[in-house]
């Protein structure tokens, strides 16, 4: 097995169990070191047991080059596969998972993602998606490196050569390439208005709007702020609603749900189901006042990682659980029925 491969694919699956970030990137880093290194070489610093003596690579890295190097699978690597699968728990969530042919919320190393745009797409692509929605952040969100408007401008000419390479990849004749939809997560400011330029926004494909500052705001204010960002023409999916970050790591922030999801539903905004295995949100009571409402839904993985594109089961699960069915799922559309419909909201 190619040395490469092997540690790519190893830190592809740790990103996929969730396993902390370091831990991926020091594989994929150390896949990059090998890719650059000539074959006669590589082999040589195995024979010698010199590969420690490379930057990025250490025991553990060096074990897998090794086992790689003698024609077989790591058994590193064939321990991650056989344990960090994501799957539907259930017959009508894989039916669910097989109709959504896209994914409505993903991040890329313009803002706080680990992987460049043509990295995401191409994991995208070979997972059987028709299109991935790049949502990296708004300028507010500093932290996260929150793309200004200039930024932004040049994320959409990147998106523009990233799409003719794939088309050229499809070859002609062949079926309609992936694409790659362009998007924002463009934050919720304390009073409901937008952090990006309107022009802007109406030029996206599609709009992820989210609360990340002050999620302890009171009921009544939290509930203005929110319902006043669903109503904007330029808010397609709310994203994450509760903010809460589970195992008593971050609270749900406080709201009155009823009316935000009837809000959602009388103004055609999605609310997602957030795949993110520390979010899961919303909440399954709230799902139900979601359902209730009669809201549309974006079953969406919020990855930040390709391996963590795999996390759509976590949602579809909860979705089949609530009788939800394809037609309410704003991702079983297809590329082009999607921008139709957040064109209608303009």
């Amino acid at each position: 097995m190619d040395p490469a491969s092997a540690l790519a694919r190893i830190g592809y699956l740790l990103d996929r169990a969730h396993e902390p970030v370091h831990r991926a990137r020091a594989y994929h880093r150390a896949a990059a070191v090998v890719a650059a290194l000539p074959g006669e070489e590589l082999s040589e610093r195995a024979r010698t047991g010199r590969l420690t003596d490379l930057e990025h690579i250490g025991p553990k890295t060096a074990a897998v080059i090794t086992e790689a190097l003698s024609g077989g699978v790591p058994a590193y690597l064939t321990r991650l596969e056989e344990t960090t699968t994501v799957a539907p728990g259930s017959p009508d969530g894989a039916e669910l998972l097989a109709a959504l042919r896209g994914d409505c919320h993903t991040h890329s190393t313009w803002s706080d993602g680990g992987a460049p745009v043509a990295t995401m797409a191409r994991a995208a692509r070979d997972l059987g998606h028709e299109y991935l929605v790049l949502t990296d952040h708004s300028p507010r969100l500093r932290v996260a490196n929150g793309l200004s408007p200039e930024r932004l401008r040049r994320q959409l000419d990147e998106v523009a050569a990233v799409n003719a390479e794939l088309a050229a990849e499809a070859g002609a004749g062949a079926a309609p390439a992936f694409r790659v939809l362009t998007g924002i997560e463009v934050d919720i400011l304390d009073d409901g208005a937008l952090d990006q330029d309107d022009e802007l926004l109406g030029a996206l494909d599609l709009v992820v709007a989210s609360v990340h500052s002050k999620l302890r705001m009171d009921e009544r204010s939290m509930t203005r702020r929110m319902a006043t960002a669903v109503a904007n023409p330029h808010v397609d999916v709310l994203g994450h609603c509760t903010g809460r970050l589970r195992g008593g790591k971050r609270p749900e922030s406080s709201f009155d749900a009823e009316l935000v999801f009837h809000a959602c539903a009388h103004f055609d905004t999605a609310v997602e189901v957030n795949c993110r295995p520390e979010r899961l949100d919303p909440p399954r009571r709230l799902l139900a006042l979601a359902v209730e409402a009669g809201c549309r839904f974006a079953v969406d993985t919020d990855a930040h990682a390709p391996g963590q594109l795999e996390w759509q089961p976590y949602g579809v699960d909860r979705l089949a659980e609530a009788g939800v069915g394809t037609e309410r799922v704003v991702n079983a559309a297809s590329a082009d029925e999607v921008r139709a419909w957040t064109a209608s909201h303009g």
